[in-house]
C-alpha cells in the first residue's frame, strides 16, 4: 500500500512523544482493506524525507528522481539556470509573483525557506484580494452546517438500493482513512494528505486530518464519492505528493513514525471504489426512449411519453403529443408508474391513444427487461373481486390513507382502486395498484397501527368503524392474505435525515426526515413544512435517497422552507385545507 515512497532516513525512535500517546485505532468491519506495513512510508517533502521541492522552479517530487546528489534541482537544467547570477535575481521575483527583467540586480543566494516564505506571502496577498474582488456568495443550503448545528442523523447509503452504491457500500464507517486534498497548504501545487471519517450522513463524511487527534477546528464535509476522494496508497501510485497540513507541520518531528502507528491495521476505501462509483451511476434508459406512463391528468389511463433527459436516474418524460415539451411527468427509472410499450394493452389497462401516427425520427422503444418487475401471483384461487373494500394511500393526498374499494381486477395482479366519497363519475381517478404494492393495506390496518384512517367525504357517522360501514355498504372486505406482508430490514429509524421527492410535485427532491415507521411504510416530513403536507412512502421507494445524493448526480436540492414560507403556509392551510387535485402536482412549493 505505500509502494512508491522512499523509507525515511530518521530512526522511527525519533518521533515526538506525542507519538506515543495516540489512542489506539479502534477495530472496523473486516472487509474493507488493510493498510499494512510493508517498510515503504508516506513522507513529508521536506527536501530530505522521501520527497523534494527543486529550489530553482519550486517542482515538487520524488527525492530520488531529483538531480545531483544533495537532491536540490529537479533537472540538469534547473542546476545549470541556478548556477547563473544572472538567474538568481528571477527566483525571488517569480515566488514574488514578478516577472523577470533583463535589468535584475543579482542578488545574493537567497535559501529555500525564505524562497517559500515569500511565496506563502504572495499567495496570501492574492488570497486577500481575491476577498475583497469577490461577490457575496447567495446563502445556501449546507448538510454538514445543517447536521452538525442540530446533531442530526442521517440514513445510511445502504438504505437505498436503488441510488449509487447502495448495494456495494460495503463497511465505509468512522475510522476509515481516506487521502484528500490539503487545503491548509500553501505550496503551489495540489497535495494530499491522510484524513479519517469522523462522522457520516449518507454519503457525506466529516473528515479530520490525520494528525488533528480531538482538534476539530479544520474538519470538514465531503461527499465520500467525489473525485477527490481516495483510498490510502493512491497517492503512492499516482506519484502525488502527501504534506501535512500547516498547522501541525512542526508537531511530530518524525512523521514516519507517526503514520506507520496511525495507519497500520486502519481501513480505507476499497482500490477500485471510485470505478465502483463509476459504474453504480450509469443509467439503462437513454433520451429518445418511449414508454407508457400514467397520465397526469386522468390517473386512470397511460400515455406515451419520451425521455427527455436523465439524471441520477430520474426521467424527464415528456408526453408524445407535447409540441413544445413543456408537458413532463419526473419519476425515477424504477417507478411503477412507467411500463413499456405495449403494457397497457397487454393488461387492460386503459391508454389514451397519441394523436401522432407514427414514431419521430430518433425515438425509438424502451427495451422491456429495463422496467422493474412485479412479483408474480396467483389469481387463479381465492382473489381480489370488484366491490371489495380495502385501505389504500391516495395518490392524490399522499399524506392521507383512506377508505377504498376495489373498481376493477386487470391482469397480471393488477387492480383499479378508487377513493371512496371522492371518485369521479366516470372512474377518472381511479389509481393502478398492483397486489403486492405495498400503498394498499387490508380493513382495519390503520386502526391497528394507530394511524388516522380518512373515512369517505361525506360521511357523517363518526367515528368512523368499519364494521358499520361495510354492513351499511353491503360490501365485503378483501382478504387479509392477499396483501403483501413482507417487512424488509430496511435499517430505517425515526428522525433520520434524507433526500426525498415531493410526489405531488415530483420535479422537486428536498430536505427530509423519517418521522414515523409503521412496518415498511415510512412518514415522510418535508423539513420546514407543515404535517399535512407529510407523504406516506414505502422503504424501498425509489424516490427516497442518502444524504448527498443531489451533490453526487447534479439534481438540485430544495432546502427546508425559510420561516416566511412557513408562516405564509400556515395561513393558507389554515384558511383553506388542501384542495384535491387531478393532476401530480401540488400547490406546497
Amino acid at each position: 500500500m505505500f509502494d512508491g515512497y522512499d523509507s525515511c532516513s530518521e530512526d522511527t525512535s525519533s518521533s515526538s512523544s506525542s507519538d506515543e500517546s495516540e489512542e489506539e485505532v479502534a477495530p472496523l468491519p473486516s472487509s474493507l482493506p488493510i493498510i499494512k506495513n510493508n517498510g515503504q512510508v508516506y513522507t513529508y517533502p521536506d527536501g530530505k524525507s522521501g520527497m523534494a521541492t527543486c529550489e530553482m522552479c519550486g517542482m515538487v517530487g520524488v527525492r530520488d528522481a531529483f538531480y545531483s546528489k544533495t537532491k536540490r534541482f529537479c533537472s540538469v537544467s534547473c542546476s545549470r539556470s541556478y548556477s547563473s547570477n544572472s538567474k538568481k535575481a528571477s527566483i525571488l521575483a517569480r515566488l514574488q509573483g514578478k516577472p523577470p527583467t533583463k535589468k535584475a540586480k543579482v542578488l545574493q543566494k537567497q535559501p529555500l525557506v525564505a524562497k517559500l516564505a515569500a511565496y506563502a506571502q504572495y499567495q496570501a496577498t492574492l488570497q486577500n484580494q481575491a476577498k475583497t474582488k469577490a461577490a457575496v456568495p447567495v446563502e445556501g443550503f449546507s448538510w454538514g452546517n445543517y447536521i452538525n448545528s442540530n446533531s442530526f442523523t442521517a440514513a445510511p447509503v445502504t438504505c437505498f438500493k436503488h441510488a449509487p452504491m447502495g448495494t456495494c457500500w460495503g463497511d465505509i464507517a468512522e475510522g476509515v482513512r481516506v487521502e484528500v486534498p490539503n487545503t491548509d497548504c500553501s505550496l503551489p501545487t495540489k497535495v494530499f494528505w491522510i484524513a479519517g471519517i469522523v462522522k457520516l450522513a449518507g454519503y457525506n463524511a466529516l473528515l479530520r486530518y490525520e494528525g488533528f487527534e480531538n482538534d476539530s477546528s479544520l474538519d470538514f464535509w465531503c461527499n465520500i464519492c467525489g473525485s477527490d476522494i481516495h483510498p490510502v496508497g493512491w497517492c503512492a501510485t499516482s506519484g502525488k505528493p502527501l504534506v501535512p497540513p500547516r498547522t501541525i507541520q512542526h508537531k511530530y518531528t518524525n512523521w514516519k513514525a507517526f503514520l506507520v502507528k496511525r495507519l497500520t491495521g486502519a481501513k480505507t476505501l476499497p482500490p477500485d471504489f471510485s470505478q465502483k462509483v463509476s459504474e453504480s451511476m450509469q443509467y439503462p434508459f437513454k433520451t429518445s426512449m418511449r414508454v407508457e406512463v400514467v397520465d397526469k391528468t386522468h390517473l386512470c389511463r397511460t400515455r406515451v411519453a419520451v425521455v427527455e433527459s436523465v439524471i441520477g436516474g430520474r426521467l424527464r418524460l415528456v408526453y408524445e403529443e407535447s409540441e413544445d415539451k413543456t408537458d413532463d411527468f419526473w419519476c425515477h427509472m424504477y417507478s411503477p408508474l412507467i411500463h413499456h410499450i405495449g403494457w397497457s394493452r397487454s393488461i387492460g389497462h386503459r391508454f389514451k391513444r397519441s394523436d401522432i401516427t407514427k414514431k419521430q425520427d430518433g425515438h425509438f422503444d424502451a427495451p422491456p427487461h429495463l422496467f422493474m418487475k412485479v412479483k408474480e401471483v396467483d389469481a387463479a384461487g381465492e382473489w381480489f373481486k370488484e366491490g371489495m373494500k380495502l385501505e389504500a394511500i391516495d395518490p392524490l393526498n399522499l399524506s392521507a390513507i383512506c377508505v377504498a374499494t376495489v373498481r376493477k381486477v386487470l391482469a397480471d395482479g393488477y387492480l383499479m382502486i378508487g377513493i371512496d366519497g371522492s371518485e369521479a363519475a366516470d372512474g377518472s381517478d381511479w389509481f393502478c395498484y398492483h397486489a403486492t404494492s405495498p400503498s394498499i393495506f387490508p380493513v382495519g390496518f390503520c386502526e391497528i397501527n394507530m394511524i388516522e384512517l380518512t373515512p369517505p367525504r361525506g360521511y357523517a357517522k363518526l367515528p368512523f368503524k368499519w364494521f358499520d360501514y361495510l354492513r351499511e355498504t353491503d360490501s365485503i372486505a378483501a382478504p387479509v392474505k392477499l396483501f403483501n406482508k413482507e417487512v424488509p430490514n430496511h435499517g430505517f429509524h425515526v428522525g433520520m435525515k434524507l433526500e426525498a421527492v415531493d410526489l405531488m410535485e415530483p420535479r422537486l427532491v428536498c430536505v427530509a426526515t423519517v418521522t414515523r415507521i409503521i412496518h415498511r411504510l415510512l412518514r415522510i416530513h418535508f423539513d420546514g413544512w407543515e404535517d399535512e403536507y407529510d407523504q406516506w412512502v414505502d422503504c424501498e421507494s425509489p424516490d427516497l435517497y442518502p444524504v448527498g445524493w443531489c451533490q453526487l448526480t447534479g439534481y438540485q436540492l430544495q432546502p427546508p422552507a425559510p420561516q416566511s414560507s412557513r408562516d405564509s403556509q400556515s395561513s393558507s392551510s389554515k384558511q383553506k385545507k388542501k384542495a384535491k387535485s387531478q393532476q401530480y402536482k401540488g400547490h406546497k412549493k
